[in-house]
């Protein structure tokens, strides 16, 4: 869920639903003015069901995918260590420009049909927990003339089916997986499980995601440390000290004329802006030499020509298509891996999902959504896999908290971002150019990154009484237990012999995993030691998660499938779908209800203008 966060109009995090969906209000003060000042601020621009001109929509729509391009392109780099492609700057290309296309698919798929919220959908990396486990045994260890770039040819026929066999097990084992999370989700099963699922379980979960990714983390950022820590410092310059400082623009309106807009720059791109200088610093120092030539010393690693001339290489137009690495393969070690991240991935959208719905000026989203959007995730991870991304899809919690800032909670937005997604996917020139973005900076970027995951996961204990010295005792046993079991199995793979192949490889890819070790040790000391839901959290996350809506006129126009699809499917059957909304009047005529005793929907307050937010995106 996004963080609640201090009033000051661009940056509060949490609202307050009162009367219709679109209209958003603050807290109750003392004084009027300062209530009106506090609904002033609250107000949206545009709500879900609202359609901002053309130009906005496109406008917003890149700064959600400037929003999203951290995770985009890290999942590609850090499965590139997995899959061999550590030296081949071209096939990584083909992989981010593969991510961007599926994520853009997907997201439009999620809004048109889906949880129809203003969500977008992209890589997970709960699932990369598992596959980099499933990479790292013995049978698919890396040849070690991969690891020197001189000994190889990228194009040789022994070099292509080194990466290939390993990306197509990790594709089937995607897709077997994500149809467990398409009969969950359009089955309704979601509720059975968040009912024994509480913040005692998803805390070390979600904390070992990155907790688990440190290795790499200091691998990348170890190349180069100067570079690393300078990336890390203006990311936290950005974020933490910088954020509410408003930046002039030069604008333009009719009303106006030219003149100057303040917008919150550094909390908007804090991650692509500290990124982006760091890239360019190393860009000069590798202009000028500044940086050694020879492979063999320090900081080499920090030069932006190393993948010589991949730009050049990537085709300007390529299309992604499914089996593109060639037929997948399953493996059973690989799906019940698999399994444990998708799990996962399903509890933390539904919180996403209550978050954006607030966010957006939308009511609290009802069952049968919540259901679609789940098994639409998981038909997203299906395309994930057929496509060959090496990876799944799920809602981006950066992108909703984005929502808080611009005010603009629009779903159109968001399919202006899938629309860019998929185009930018197909120009092959655009993923070229994220490949040279050297190791150090990577590392500084994921410092950042893997250390909010891991306070993310945290922050869910604040449901549970953590003076309790049982749930003291679960979370710190669940979290130690996460860390050594999979570091003592990595450390000694051969322990594990049981005299079948495949039980022996379930376990391996299981046990080296440790948001599942963690997780499954939570999930099983929460159930079975005795403790009253209160002291577990479990009544004060399900408060925070409840679905108090009705099926009301408001709640139809944001989350009934669009076209109309259901008036034309018999009312009987409705019933027996979960995944599909109940028969409600579709106008106010029709309800019985009494008109005149309905307010007026409010005014929304004038967007900003278009070229200052323009200005900002470029």
């Amino acid at each position: 869920m996004a963080p609640e966060k201090d009033n000051n109009g661009l940056d509060n995090y949490a609202f307050a639903l009162e009367g219709r969906f679109c209209d958003l209000s603050g807290e109750q003060h003392g004084e009027e003015e300062d209530c009106s000042v506090e609904e002033d601020n609250n107000k949206l621009a545009y709500c879900v069901t609202d359609v901002p001109p053309w130009y906005l929509c496109i406008i917003l729509g890149i700064q959600h995918c400037l929003t999203a391009f951290g995770g985009l392109i890290a999942i590609p780099l850090i499965l590139s260590q997995g899959l061999c492609l550590q030296h081949d700057g071209l096939t990584q290309s083909h992989l981010i420009s593969t991510i961007f296309f599926v994520s853009g698919v997907c997201t439009l798929l999620q809004v048109s049909f889906g949880i129809r919220l203003p969500i977008l959908q992209g890589g997970t990396f709960t699932l990369l927990a598992p596959s980099m486990a499933m990479l790292s045994m013995p049978e698919w260890t890396c040849p070690a003339w991969t690891q020197n770039a001189s000994l190889f040819n990228t194009s040789s026929t022994e070099y292509i089916e080194v990466w290939q066999s390993r990306m197509r097990a990790l594709q089937g084992s995607i897709m077997v997986g994500s149809l467990f999370q398409v009969f969950v989700g359009f089955s309704g099963l979601i509720g059975l499980f968040m009912r024994f699922i509480g913040p005692l379980t998803i805390a070390p979960t979600i904390s070992l995601i990155g907790l688990s990714l440190f290795d790499s983390a200091g691998t990348s950022a170890g190349n180069h440390w100067g570079i690393s820590s300078m990336t890390t410092a203006l990311i936290i310059l950005f974020s933490q000290y910088l954020r509410h400082i408003a930046v002039p623009f030069p604008s333009y309106s009719k009303d106006k004329k030219l003149h100057t807009t303040r917008v919150y720059v550094f909390q908007i791109l804090p991650v692509l802006l500290g990124s982006s200088i760091s890239w360019l610093i190393c860009y000069i120092l590798t202009k000028y030499n500044a940086l050694p030539s020879d492979p063999s010393k320090y900081g080499y690693l920090a030069r932006t020509d190393l993948k010589g001339d991949v730009i050049g290489q990537a085709p300007w137009i390529s299309f992604p298509y499914p089996g593109q690495w060639g037929m997948p393969t399953v493996s059973l070690a690989g799906v019940v891996g698999i399994l444990a991240g998708v799990i996962s991935s399903m509890i933390e959208s539904v919180g996403d999902y209550h978050a954006c719905a607030r966010l957006s000026g939308a009511p609290p989203p009802p069952k049968h959504a919540i259901n679609r959007g789940i098994g639409i995730e998981g038909i997203g991870c299906l395309l994930a896999g057929a496509w060959g991304t090496g990876n799944g899809t799920t809602s981006y919690s950066e992108n909703v908290g984005a929502l808080g800032i611009t005010k603009v909670g629009s779903r159109m937005v968001i399919v202006a971002s899938g629309v860019l997604m998929v185009i930018m996917g197909v120009f092959g020139k655009v993923g070229a150019i994220f490949t040279t973005i050297p190791s150090p900076v990577v590392g500084g970027m994921f410092m950042v990154m893997f250390g909010v995951i891991a306070a993310a996961g945290v922050s869910n204990l604040q449901y549970a009484d953590m003076n309790s010295s049982r749930n003291i005792f679960i979370f710190g046993f669940s979290m130690f237990s996460g860390l050594v079991i999979p570091n003592w199995i990595l450390k000694n793979p051969k322990t594990i012999a049981t005299g079948v192949v495949e039980l022996d490889q379930v376990l391996q890819v299981l046990l080296t995993t440790s948001m599942f070790v963690g997780g499954f040790f939570g999930f099983i000391l929460d159930n079975t030691i005795p403790g009253s839901k209160q002291e577990r959290g479990i009544l004060a996350w399900n408060k925070a998660h409840e679905d108090d809506s009705n099926n009301t006129l408001e709640s139809g126009e944001v989350y009934n499938l669009p076209f109309d699809i259901t008036s034309h499917l018999p009312s009987s059957w409705l019933h027996y779908l979960p995944f599909c909304p109940p028969n409600v009047p579709h106008s106010l005529e029709g309800s019985g209800a009494d008109i005149n005793a309905l307010e007026p929907k409010q005014p929304l307050p004038h967007p900003q203008p278009a070229s200052m937010i323009l200005s900002v995106s470029l």
